[in-house]
């Protein structure tokens, strides 16, 4: 197995050099903390899982979580991550100080996150849906609440979960049915079933604090009758003892991927004594868990770019290793009497390490970007800039979920084919990593659900305001980049590919403004690829700049080699990658429709 997952410098150099965290640490919240103090943090989380977290990632493949006896059983490090990141302030990291926390920006939390789910992607989904729950009872919660879970859910004794899919609706929330009847004791009486349910239950957990989405007795259909309520495993008393909540664990999903992270099926009063606490206001649910989405859309992105970088640390290792063949001479033969090569010098084992390294960074970069306008958009005093980094936000969480999993995957699976026959078997860890991947695209809003969002709403957002502040931020790199010669014909390229979006776009908002909104939508996967794409090409060119500046400037913290790599790897991609924008154009600007359900069915 490969002894490194994770380049540090890189992601150092991403959150300090190109996305300048240390301006974001400026704002008043985060007054108390320096590059200085921010390092050890990112330091001690590294060290943390070297230790922790990646050497049991195969282990945890190989002995899955199961169920028994009404409960999941799971790895032994399970408990060691949620005590000890108690201990670090893993869990409580981006949290007010009020509630316990020790309010790092969301880069510095992404960051270490990025780490931890390099190291071990089976285990930081236990800390990420604590947090997602307790910060839906902060934000959200009466003091009551916040008084008897924050704090058990911060320091790891006490695990949380978001409950919102059922078995009959799926990703349809509108059709969620379990019930919450009022009782006369403050609390609600709640019935009904969750699936898919990450990190549902398990052993080392002294109470699971569920989230859940129910429909109080009487609310209106649809989603504006769905309310949120705290349903814990384990309801506590007023001395803090801990009695049976009629919370029933029916199952374990086996899967084919992250088995050592639980993920279960979930019953609520089979016995009609399960008792909900009502979290804000009636009817207001699905508002409340959405926003806290984004949140949990950058975790997404990020997770899968960490599985990326992790695989193309293997299979580059495994490439610097691995002999074999010959490299061809000048007249186009092979000398047998030559010794063999290593195969990272073979041009197309090249091409297929450079696409992971371009995805795995450009995705890392991606996600610190949006966690960059997160902390803006949190912190800024002055209105309009909080709008716009607000703006900025919504367009680009959608790609930011959909495109480190999406072409993360294609990416693993290029890293599988460097080690060859030895990367489909069990002694190497890509073949994990592939699996390991797969269920990112489908988490948290499936890849159709994210693109009908960017292209039906967010594009839309406002008369099209966060696209043309989005277009501002690309014109003013390609600016930045037109002053460099070596980077001025990437500059020019981008800009075609900004007109040609504008095309794109242009003949699909026809379809929109024609009331015509199941062809406006249809092709809104491809369309999702394709403005990916350029968000993508802007995203390394933005990297190729700070690094260009840096070698000319001669303000260099990394060396020589590490600046040109970059450069090199944008060129890569805007060889390798951005030309796919013209076939993706002339999908989405053909008139033909193939896809709509019509009279004549196609599938016989």
């Amino acid at each position: 197995m490969a002894n490194e997952y994770i380049d540090i410098e890189t992601l150092k150099y991403l959150l300090y050099d190109v996305h300048e965290l240390e301006d974001v640490v400026r704002q008043d919240r985060f007054k108390d903390h320096d590059k200085e103090s921010l390092n050890m943090f990112i330091d001690s989380v590294k060290e943390f899982s070297d230790r922790e977290l990646f050497p049991y990632i195969k282990e945890m493949d190989e002995h899955p979580a199961y169920y028994e006896d009404g409960k999941v059983i799971v790895h032994k490090q399970v408990d060691v991550i949620m005590k000890k990141s108690g201990e670090m302030g893993l869990i409580s990291g981006t949290f007010d100080y009020d509630a316990g926390g020790l309010q790092l920006p969301m880069m510095v939390y992404t960051a270490s996150a990025f780490i931890q789910d390099a190291a071990n992607n089976h285990l930081p989904g236990y800390l990420g849906l604590t947090i997602g729950s307790a910060e839906l009872i902060v934000h959200f919660g009466n003091a009551n609440l916040n008084e008897i879970y924050v704090p058990k859910m911060l320091s790891g004794a006490w695990g949380g979960t978001m409950c919102l899919t059922e078995p009959q609706a799926g990703s349809s929330l509108s059709d969620v049915v379990t019930k919450a009847i009022p009782s006369d004791k403050g609390h609600y009486k709640i019935s009904g079933q969750k699936i898919f349910i990450s990190g549902g239950d398990h052993q080392y957990a002294e109470n699971m604090v569920h989230l859940v989405l129910a429909r109080i007795e009487g609310a209106p259909q649809g989603t504006k009758g769905i309310s949120l309520f705290v349903v814990p495993k384990k309801r506590p008393d007023k001395n803090g003892d801990l009695t049976p909540n009629d919370v029933t664990t029916v199952a374990d999903f086996q899967k084919m991927g992250q088995r050592g992270y639980c993920t279960t099926h979930l019953g609520f009063g089979d016995k009609d004594d399960c008792h909900g606490w009502l979290v804000g206001e009636a009817h207001q649910g699905l508002k409340y868990m959405f926003m806290m989405m984004n949140a949990a859309r950058i975790a997404v992105g990020r997770g899968a770019a960490a599985i990326t970088m992790a695989a193309y640390q293997a299979s580059l290792q495994y490439a610097k290793e691995r002999p074999q063949g010959r490299k061809l001479a000048s007249d186009g033969k092979k000398n047998p009497e030559q010794g063999q090569t290593l195969i990272i010098n073979h041009p197309d084992v090249r091409r297929m390490l450079l696409l992971q390294k371009a995805v795995a960074e450009g995705s890392l970069s991606l996600v610190l970007l949006a966690s960059k306008y997160f902390d803006l958009k949190e912190t800024l005093q002055d209105k309009d800039e909080k709008e716009k980094y607000g703006l900025l936000l919504e367009l680009i969480i959608p790609m930011v979920k959909t495109y480190p999993s999406e072409m993360g995957a294609q990416a693993v699976s290029n890293g599988v084919q460097v080690l060859g026959g030895y990367g489909f078997c069990s002694d190497f860890i890509l073949q994990q990593y592939h699996r390991d991947i797969r269920i990112f695209s489908i988490y948290e809003g499936t890849t159709g659900i994210q693109s009908q969002d960017l292209l039906g709403r967010k594009l839309l957002m406002e008369n099209g305001k966060a696209l043309k502040l989005l277009t501002n931020e690309i014109m003013q790199t390609i600016e930045q980049a037109s002053k460099y010669d070596e980077l001025k014909k990437y500059a020019a390229k981008l800009g075609d590919k900004l007109q040609l979006a504008q095309k794109v776009i242009g003949f699909l908002i026809g379809f929109a403004q024609k009331g015509d909104y199941e062809r406006f939508l249809s092709d809104a996967t491809p369309f999702m690829e394709f403005f990916s794409n350029i968000t993508m090409g802007w995203v390394w060119l933005d990297i190729a700049c700070h690094s260009k500046n840096a070698l000319i400037t001669a303000q260099k913290k990394y060396t020589e080699e590490f600046y040109e790599s970059k450069i090199h790897t944008m060129k890569f991609y805007f060889k390798y990658e951005l030309p796919k924008t013209n076939g993706l154009a002339d999908i989405l600007m053909n008139e033909e429709i193939l896809t709509i359900a019509g009279e004549q069915e196609v599938f016989n």
